[in-house]
């Protein structure tokens, strides 16, 4: 097709991962609208601790996308002021040898010492001998970050469509050739699928169901001092960061849902650990705590590329999605609207779960 500047692209879902697409899809020069069943950032986005962490443990067959990710976001920064990562550093530590698989750290990465620990952090009470300083690492509000990629996104011409929720898909024999919405059917080109936890059930409608798990975890936003840390702490008692002015922002495993391990009870015990792991912590009071549903591919690699099949869709789904936004964003975009496959992408596509079901149709 050699370039498809000007083709019409719907973009379904408006967290992180879809404004990424939205973004680079329209400044490529498709014609994009970007619909969301409900509000910007209302699932998993809005509900994420936002590490933009790239190690990883065990072989790694999208490395080459989490090495390029740190690249991607500050390529973000200058294009659009409005996105702002705090590039503080990860400061890890704790987990015993024998219980760590063997992990891959970005280049940055190097041990530090107590002194050194103390220097970064000044306010632990415990700290330990040695711990793995990512220098490169940071985090940002995904919320924010989100609503300035899809201002970028109008700003290159996008249409945004939220409360709208899709009913099904419009299709011509063996092609997608629009959505059926709420508020009226849409024609497209090609319809880009990144709606999360969504996907599978979106998928299935056209027989052609993609394994993706709605893996549960555990968000806590804090109202505490300000500049308690400095860094990003992940150890066996906390996973913290700084977040806006006196907020305080934590992440934990979702366990179960018997009534002890409800969010709010999980909340009351991190705060408890958080006190007795940092000085200056007088007061520290839960403002949120709830769940967020992570799309994971059974495989736990990214599913980006065509749906094989049936013609006109795109997925886009992985974890972790804050992570691996903006790097995905910009090749997806750039293989749809050049039509030229990303090699980067090539451990993702979806045909790995379509093995069996003989001669696929042409991707588009």
């Amino acid at each position: 097709m050699g370039n498809d500047a000007g083709k019409r692209v719907v973009v379904v879902g408006a967290g992180i991962v879809g404004a990424s697409l939205a973004y680079h899809l329209a400044g490529q020069g498709a014609q994009v609208t970007l619909v969301e069943g409900e509000c910007i950032a209302s699932g998993v986005t809005g509900r994420s601790f936002a590490w933009i962490n790239t190690s990883h443990s065990g072989p790694d067959p999208v490395a080459a996308l989490r090495g390029a990710a740190i690249q991607e976001y500050r390529r973000l920064e200058t294009e659009l002021p409005e996105l702002k990562v705090r590039w503080t550093g990860a400061l890890s530590y704790g987990v015993p040898p024998d219980e760590s698989p063997a992990v891959s750290h970005p280049p940055s990465t190097s041990q530090v010492s107590r002194a050194q620990i103390l220097e970064l952090e000044p306010n632990l009470k415990h700290p330990p001998r040695q711990a793995l300083f990512a220098a490169e690492e940071g985090a940002l509000d995904a919320v924010q970050a989100t609503h300035a990629l899809i201002a970028g996104a109008e700003a290159h011409g996008a249409k945004v469509l939220t409360q709208t929720r899709v009913l099904g898909f419009i299709t011509q024999g063996a092609k997608v050739t629009g959505l059926e919405t709420a508020k009226g059917p849409i024609e497209a080109d090609l319809v880009v699928l990144a709606a999360g936890t969504g996907i599978s059930q979106l998928t299935e409608t056209l027989n052609l169901p993609l394994p993706i798990a709605a893996s549960p975890s555990i968000f806590i936003r804090y109202q505490a001092r300000p500049d308690l840390v400095r860094t990003l702490i992940s150890n066996p008692a906390m996973e913290v960061r700084q977040g806006a002015g006196s907020q305080l922002l934590a992440a934990e495993d979702y366990l179960d849902d018997t009534p002890e391990n409800q969010p709010t009870a999980i909340a009351l015990r991190t705060a408890r650990a958080i006190q007795d792991e940092l000085h200056g912590v007088t007061s520290i009071v839960p403002e949120v705590a709830c769940i967020g549903l992570r799309p994971i591919p059974v495989d736990g690699r990214p599913i980006v590329g065509y749906l094989p099949g049936i013609a006109g869709v795109y997925v886009c789904v992985m974890h972790p999605g804050v992570t691996l936004a903006a790097i995905v964003g910009r090749l997806a975009s750039e293989e749809i609207v050049h039509d030229e496959a990303a090699s980067a992408l090539g451990p993702c596509r979806p045909e790995r779960f379509f093995q069996d079901q003989g001669p696929l149709c042409k991707k588009h």
